[in-house]
């Protein structure tokens, strides 16, 4: 029969990582919104015929940036 010891730095150091890894999951998340946020306003910065070459219409474009960074 096997017995394990799990002292309370193992659980601190388990308990640590899961914070971290959270962390790191809201970073991700907000440098995704931040990315998204500045694509969607570069979408204003092309001309007409460039949007049209992608398949834009300038409304769109336009209702585009203006959309939440979180959507």
């Amino acid at each position: 029969m096997s017995t394990f010891i799990t002292s309370r730095t193992d659980v601190t150091m388990r308990s640590s990582a899961s914070r971290g890894s959270a962390l790191l999951r809201v970073v991700t998340m907000i440098e995704m919104a931040v990315e998204r946020h500045r694509s969607r306003h570069a979408l204003m910065e092309l001309s007409d015929a460039q949007l049209k070459d992608i398949g834009i219409s300038r409304s769109e474009a336009f209702r585009e940036a203006n959309r939440p960074f979180w959507g």
